[in-house]
């Protein structure tokens, strides 16, 4: 069964600023943590892929077309606290699985070894083309 695995986080949860914000030890700490997890989903056959997004100030928000022409607004809105960080498509033998891969992203280490715990929503894939 395929899950994504979305990786949102919220600085009002946690507690921990976005990651462009902490030391550089400590962001380096989080993505070994995050490419061992992934290199143990690949070597597995798990993985089908990760990414991670960048910073949601460069964010787009397309609401469709007037007249032939896309509707563009920046965003997401500055007020909001949280933002999806990244995710991981995996294909396993079932959502207690995907719950178990989600809960390791979110104990990944943040500023000072403690878990950032960012909030990993985990959906099923419904199709694929």
């Amino acid at each position: 069964m395929k899950f994504l695995l979305l990786t949102r986080h919220n600085a009002c949860d946690t507690g921990v600023g976005p990651m462009a914000e902490w030391d550089p030890a400590d962001a380096e700490a989080h993505l070994a943590a995050l490419r061992a997890i992934n290199a143990q989903l690949t070597e597995t056959g798990e993985l089908l892929t990760m990414q991670a997004l960048a910073d949601p100030a460069s964010a787009r928000i397309v609401h469709g077309l007037e007249a032939g022409t896309p509707l563009v607004s920046d965003g997401p809105y500055p007020e909001s606290t949280e933002l999806l960080a990244g995710y991981q498509l995996v294909d396993v033998a079932d959502e207690d699985r995907a719950v178990e891969i989600a809960a390791q992203v979110a104990a990944a280490p943040g500023p000072g070894g403690k878990p950032v715990n960012n909030r990993i929503e985990v959906r099923a894939v419904m199709f694929s083309w």
